[in-house]
Parts: structure tokens; C-alpha cells; sequence
């Protein structure tokens, strides 16, 4: 476990994370949590937190940072207009019923298979990104039926719980699938972050509330000094990526990342 002096040592880390994150988001479009939940899952582990409490802590600490990033991003996109309000009108319901059930499965289901799972969605999410990169990906000329889009809603809302990942990691792959314009995607998806990550974030709180072997600063499955760290260096050090976004070559950047999520996913899911 880790102790209260061995905090110090973290900082550091949880910064570098931050700003890695950050500029990422800004360049390549992804969500924090897929670069924050793996990380600090290392981190934690590195310093003596046991995987089954490592994975829960990872995600739970994920799903709090993206409360205040999507809340900020969201209102951008709203004051722009991007926001297809019709859709989110239509998955609101279906998603937070997901988000009910993938919070709430961490505490039957043990924490190395969650991190399998992670793995796994990294690896799917790595190779749309690589296709993505040479080819437009569209397999369809509209949304499905409502019923379907129910069903879709409800599974996103679950694996972004589950996995803390926000939202647009995979409702914007998701959505673009079935010929949904991009801009709009990204822009919905920060409603959804929004709509997931604080429903999830209380109910990881809650489901850790009396779990010994946490680090210090911890309230249930989220740490306050990864929060503390993370929040500010991903908000600052976005912009920053978007910045870099017009300079340089995003297509082979989105590939070698791709490349590398895979790594760390085949890394997780299988080690």
C-alpha cells in the first residue's frame, strides 16, 4: 500500500500524466481516460496497491477528473451550437442506465478482468484509429432504428463507466460509424462525458467507501492527489494540443499512437 510519504514521489508522475494527457486531447481528439486510467493503474501497482484495488482506484480517479474537463469542453460546444440535443434527448436515459450497471460491475467483477477489458477496448479503439487515419470509416448512411440506438446508448454508457473513459473514446468512433458528422460527434460526446462521469464518479465513491489497502487522500475509489494533479495540467495542456494540431502531421501522429495504445492494450489484457 501506499504510504503517506511516498505521496511526494507520485507528484511528479501524476503531472507528466496531466500534460500528456492533455496535449493529446488537443491533438488527436481522444479522451484523457484512455491515457489516465492505464497510467496511474501502473503507478498505483508500482507503489504496492493491489491490482484488484488498482483497477477500480484507476477508473474511479479517471471518471472524477473528466467531470470538471467535459463540464468545461461541454459548454464550449454548446455555445457553438455543435450539440445535437435531439440525440442527446434520445440516449440520455439508455446511457445512465449503462453508466448504473458498469459502475456497479467492479464490485462483482474482479479487478483483472476489468483491467483484461481495458486492454481489450484498447486494442479495438487502436485499430479504428490506424484505419481511421488512411480511410473515412463509415459503414452506414444514418442511425439505426430507436430501439437500437437504445441498446448502443445503454452498452456506451456501461463500458465508459466500467473503464473510465468519459464518453467520446467510443461514442465518436460510434457515431461516425453510421455517417454522423464529426464536429458534431465530438461535440455531443462532451455532453455525454459530462452525463457519465458524475453519476459514475459517486457511485465509485461509494463502492470504495469502506475498502482498506487505498492510498492516502483516497475517498472510496478515487484519490484526491491524482485529481488535484491531473485536472489542471489536462486543462491547461489542451489547448496547447490543438495548437500543435495545425502544425503538424496528425494522420502519422494518430498512427504511432495508435501503434502504442495497442501495445499497452495487448500489455494489459494479456499480462
Amino acid at each position: 500500500m501506499i504510504e503517506a510519504h511516498e505521496l511526494w514521489l507520485l507528484i511528479p508522475l501524476l503531472l507528466a500524466t496531466g500534460i500528456f494527457a492533455g496535449i493529446l486531447a488537443g491533438l488527436l481528439g481522444v479522451g484523457g481516460g484512455i491515457v489516465i486510467v492505464p497510467i496511474l493503474f501502473h503507478l498505483f501497482t508500482a507503489f504496492g496497491v493491489d491490482t484488484t484495488l488498482a483497477m477500480p482506484l484507476s477508473v474511479g480517479t479517471s471518471l472524477s477528473t473528466i467531470v470538471l474537463t467535459s463540464m468545461v469542453s461541454a459548454r464550449k460546444h454548446y455555445a457553438r451550437g455543435g450539440v445535437d440535443m435531439d440525440l442527446v434527448k434520445t440516449w440520455i436515459v439508455p446511457v445512465l442506465l449503462g453508466v448504473m450497471l458498469g459502475s456497479f460491475a467492479p464490485v462483482v467483477i474482479n479487478g483483472t478482468h476489468v483491467k483484461t477489458t481495458f486492454g481489450i477496448m484498447l486494442i479495438v479503439v487502436s485499430v479504428h484509429m490506424l484505419a481511421s487515419s488512411f480511410w473515412k470509416v463509415e459503414l452506414f448512411h444514418k442511425l439505426p432504428p430507436r430501439s437500437v440506438q437504445f441498446l448502443l446508448a445503454a452498452m456506451l454508457g456501461s463500458l465508459s463507466a466500467l473503464l473510465g473513459i468519459g464518453g467520446g473514446t467510443l461514442m465518436v468512433p460510434l457515431l461516425t460509424l453510421f455517417a454522423f458528422p464529426i464536429h458534431r460527434a465530438i461535440s455531443t460526446a462532451s455532453v455525454f462525458g459530462l452525463i457519465i462521469s458524475i453519476p459514475a464518479t459517486v457511485i465509485y465513491v461509494g463502492n470504495g467507501w469502506h475498502i482498506s489497502g487505498l492510498p492516502p487522500l483516497s475517498t472510496g475509489y478515487v484519490n484526491w492527489v491524482a485529481f488535484v494533479l491531473l485536472v489542471p495540467m489536462t486543462m491547461w495542456f489542451a489547448p496547447f494540443g490543438v495548437k500543435l494540431a495545425y502544425r503538424l502531421n496528425v494522420p502519422h501522429l494518430k498512427r504511432t499512437f495508435a501503434i502504442f495504445l495497442c501495445l499497452i492494450g495487448l500489455k494489459m489484457s494479456l499480462f
